[in-house]
């Protein structure tokens, strides 16, 4: 059988943590910054963790 390819966008979206979670970039931090507070784009900075609801698919899209 061939291998699976995992999908080039999702590579560059998500990363696996250690314990198996999926990690992701939040929204909202490219542009327009000067209307935001501190902080909260200090807060959009940071990552986050990828809802369960969600994971299994990214994790598909990933072949992980």
């Amino acid at each position: 059988m061939p291998k699976i390819k995992s999908k080039s966008s999702a590579k560059k979206r998500f990363h696996l943590t250690g314990s198996g979670r999926v990690k992701r970039k939040r929204a909202y931090h490219n542009h327009i910054l000067t209307k935001k507070e501190t902080c909260q784009k200090r807060r959009l900075g940071q990552k986050a963790l990828v809802s369960p609801a969600d994971e299994a698919r990214i994790k598909a899209m990933l072949c992980a």
